[in-house]
Parts: C-alpha cells; structure tokens; sequence
C-alpha cells in the first residue's frame, strides 16, 4: 500500500471498489486545520468524474497499469481480439470497454488497452478516425443556412450528423470521444 504523498496526476488508485485515475492531485494546508490531500479522478468503468479528500499520510491502494498498443484483429462474440504488434500475442478485450467509440472502429486499428496484472481494464479508440460515408441524401439546392446537418451512414455502420456538402464516397474524420464530424479528408 502507499500513502498519499505517492499518489501523483496519472496514477491509478482503486476507490470504493472501482479502479480511478487520478486526474487532479493538490496538497492543501488550510490556516489552523490539518493539511490534507484533495484530488479529482475519473472512474474507468463508467467515465464519471468524482472528488475525494484524504487525509495526510493515509494509505491508498496504487495500481500498476500498463497501457499497451494493440491493433484490433476481428470481433468474436462479446470480445475483440487484438494483437501486440510485437510479440503477435493475441488477447480478448471485453466489447464494454470500449463504450460507444466501438461503433467508429475499423479493423486493423491500432488501440490503447490498460492492463492490471494481465486484466484489460480500460481501452481507449485512436482520437479521430477516418472513415467513408455510404449512404446520405442529396443536398436540397437553396439550403444554404449556417450549420445544416443531414445524417450520413458510414462504412462500420454506425450514423452520424454532417454539414450537407458532404456527398456518398466522401472520406470524414471523426472523433470518436464525442462522435461529431469533424472535417472531410482530402485525398
């Protein structure tokens, strides 16, 4: 177990039963009180953020993750299975942990899954993806507002909202932590 004083912006902490990372971490001395340690974290299994006290010197259960580049081979029921790129080493990843980004996910992508003693505990999609649009209505000539959005089906399947110039064939690149368009890619 280690204290408080080992816990810095990063780390992984188990919390009332939930593995966090720490995303804030200050020492506070207020006035004539004890000093104490206040931090923010979010909680990996369902993304929320919280805020906690401890108090100076108390014990925290730091966790050793390691984060690993995988690519992501093909889908096998409730799994994903993903490779190191390394050893070839092929492991399972739960279809949860990847929440609504799974739905922007190609083959072959490379992906971020954090391990906790060979458990996959959290996986995080690439930032953006580019992905091509399938299926969307025509533009409506004259419509011509600021922002309009038609919807537009993409090659994994998945729909989202893009401004009406966007035609069938067109390239996008997404975000895959909110799911908005972002811009056309130009190839």
């Amino acid at each position: 177990m280690a204290t408080t004083s080992d816990v810095n912006i990063g780390s992984y902490i188990r919390h009332n039963g939930d593995i966090c990372q720490i995303m804030e971490w200050q020492h506070r001395t207020p006035g004539n009180l004890r000093a104490f340690y206040q931090g923010k974290m979010r909680n990996l299994r369902n993304g929320k953020l919280a805020e906690n006290r401890w108090r100076s010197g108390e014990t925290i259960e730091v966790l050793r993750v390691e984060v690993h580049e995988l690519q992501y081979l093909y889908r096998e029921g409730d799994n994903l299975v993903c490779m190191d790129q390394k050893t070839y080493d092929q492991k399972y990843i739960p279809v949860g942990l990847f929440g609504d980004a799974l739905g922007f996910m190609k083959e072959e992508m490379v992906v971020q899954i954090g391990f906790e003693s060979e458990q996959p505990i959290f996986a995080r999609p690439p930032k953006t993806v580019e992905l091509k649009v399938v299926y969307t209505e025509p533009a409506v000539k004259g419509d011509t507002a600021n922002k309009v959005l038609k919807p537009a089906k993409l090659e994994t399947g998945v729909e989202i909202n893009v401004p009406i110039f966007v035609e069938e064939g067109t390239v996008v690149r997404i975000d895959t932590e909110t799911g908005e368009y972002m811009d056309r890619v130009k190839k």
